[in-house]
């Protein structure tokens, strides 16, 4: 069912901070900054290659990243999203067998304009799943 590792999340205080630490001192290539108001995040995706790292900031007062930062206030990873074929094929299944889907269990638009879903970091050693279809 899975597919390729799409990205690691990292919730950051300060976007415009991280962005310059990737860019001008490892001296990645970042994407422009891109508002997501519907999940509660500003992001940047830093190309490294074979995957993407994905800096978050919070948007809004009820983002779910300022709850993160509050309890982490110099950031973290936040998630790591897989890439699946089939995104409803997947919650199914996942569903069926025991996982919980965050949320309604619908599928929202990501930042990349595809189908993604959470799933609850309790049934996966406490990492936050993201799921987008490929």
């Amino acid at each position: 069912m899975l597919g390729r590792l799409n990205h690691v999340a990292l919730a950051v205080p300060d976007l415009a901070t991280a962005t310059a630490a990737y860019r001008d001192t490892l001296g990645a290539q970042v994407s422009p900054p891109q508002a997501l108001p519907e999940h509660g995040v500003t992001v940047v995706f830093v190309d490294v290659g074979n995957t993407k790292i994905e800096l978050l900031e919070p948007l809004g007062e009820d983002s779910p990243i300022a709850a993160f930062l509050e309890k982490n206030p110099s950031g973290g990873m936040h998630h790591v999203c897989y890439e699946v074929d089939d995104i409803l094929a997947a919650r199914d299944h996942l569903k069926a067998s025991g996982a919980r889907v965050l949320g309604d269990a619908d599928p929202k638009i990501g930042a990349h304009g595809k189908p993604v879903l959470f799933l609850h970091p309790k049934d996966f050693f406490g990492t936050l799943v993201e799921l987008e279809q490929a």
